[in-house]
């Protein structure tokens, strides 16, 4: 296992001395520390008839591939959806776009293919429109400020309606799942080849960056959007690019009183979903954040007390690669670290063969014993519980 508590128990500590940062500050102290082959099918019809149906007992029944696919996310070029159609059909868990310009039928197209979602449970549509650098629909949704120029010349109240609109657009087109807001905290010129944030962020000041990070993620939800938090526990203070290669962040002595403030913040707020970083975290990790244990069952889950879906950063990412890990190896890696959704890299001509070739690194860990079925199935609740799919309706 990748991730290390380190000698001691970290602790969350003071994290600003304002008055509106003590509020968060006295949250923080608060947070306390707290096999083989699945049953004989069930289905939602038998469930009830014998017992409280829930999705719970009705994941109980499916197989540990229907499971593990529920928690995969492929990637694909939002001019070509239709060629992820299969992997739809199959049920997978999400698609996430990338591109620069979508077509004005993404929408319709999108519709299309969902159709064929098995038991009617469609994926999520992800998107990263952040703002600034970091747009893959600015044709349809219309240009965003970087999150810094939103923080500096923006209210909350004018961040949360462009979000809004934004989101109503996005909505329009078929994506239902925003990977923004940043919550990272950087005043760098990134991003680039060292610093993967930089205009990314919308402050410095972890109180500045939650207030306008969660107005940004009203807007969305407003809109019937998912909002995702990232890059928990932040990579803004981090001293390189994970997409790229290694990095890691200042130690967690650090991280936990400065970097994870907008996270509580998102968190009392009922956060939907939260993005892990790929970075080493000092103290906390011995690795990178998204395959730790530590980083998400103990803090994030445990002393946090986070609910919702916990989602990784891309796991083709070059900081996962230089761990040594492929991403089959990744994806059970971070599922038995505590991670619910795994994000990663292909091309059109190898996302079939790489997310069956998960799927099967997922089967073959659950027979081994070395991923338990039970996580396998609280993932898959989380993914269901973030799409407000009732299994028992």
């Amino acid at each position: 296992m990748l991730s290390s508590t380190g000698s001691g128990e970290p602790t969350l500590g003071a994290m600003t001395t304002s008055a509106r940062g003590k509020t968060i500050a006295g949250l923080a102290a608060t947070l306390l520390l707290t096999a083989g082959c699945g049953p004989k099918y069930l289905d939602a019809q038998t469930v009830a008839a014998t017992s409280t149906c829930t999705n719970a007992s009705v994941l109980t029944g499916w197989s540990v591939q229907r499971l593990a696919k529920q928690t995969l996310v492929v990637p694909v070029q939002e001019t070509a959806v239709t060629t992820v159609a299969p992997e739809v059909a199959a049920g997978i868990g999400g698609i996430i776009l990338f591109g620069s310009s979508a077509p004005s039928n993404l929408g319709s197209t999108l519709a299309s293919m969902e159709a064929g979602a098995p038991g009617g449970i469609k994926p999520f549509v992800m998107s990263d429109e952040e703002g600034g650098a970091v747009q893959r629909m600015a044709n349809l949704v219309g240009t965003i400020p970087s999150a810094r120029t939103m923080g500096a010349t923006m209210t909350t109240d004018q961040i949360r309606s462009l979000a809004h609109r934004v989101g109503l657009r996005m909505r329009g087109a078929g994506v239902t799942m925003d990977l923004a807001p940043v919550l990272d905290l950087d005043g760098r010129a990134g991003p680039n080849s060292t610093d993967a944030i930089g205009t990314r962020s919308f402050s410095t000041g972890p109180q500045t960056a939650a207030a306008d990070g969660l107005a940004f993620a009203g807007g969305l939800r407003e809109a019937s959007v998912i909002p995702v938090a990232k890059h928990f526990p932040g990579i803004g203070h981090a001293n390189g690019n994970t997409d790229l290669g290694p990095a890691s962040t200042p130690p967690w002595s650090t991280v936990s009183t400065r970097d994870i403030v907008p996270y509580v913040s998102a968190i009392r707020e009922t956060i939907p979903a939260i993005m892990l970083s790929n970075a080493t975290v000092p103290g906390l990790t011995s690795g990178p954040a998204s395959l730790s244990a530590a980083a998400i069952t103990d803090v994030l889950r445990s002393r946090m007390g986070f609910t919702g879906l916990v989602m990784t950063d891309s796991l083709s990412a070059g900081a996962i690669s230089a761990a040594g890990f492929s991403v089959p190896r990744a994806v059970v890696a971070a599922l038995r670290a505590g991670a619910d959704m795994l994000l990663y890299g292909a091309s059109a001509s190898t996302v079939h063969t790489l997310t069956q070739q998960a799927v099967d690194a997922v089967g073959a860990a659950v027979v081994a014993g070395t991923l338990s079925r039970i996580r396998l199935e609280n993932a898959a609740r989380h993914v269901l519980a973030a799409k407000h799919v009732d299994l028992c309706a």
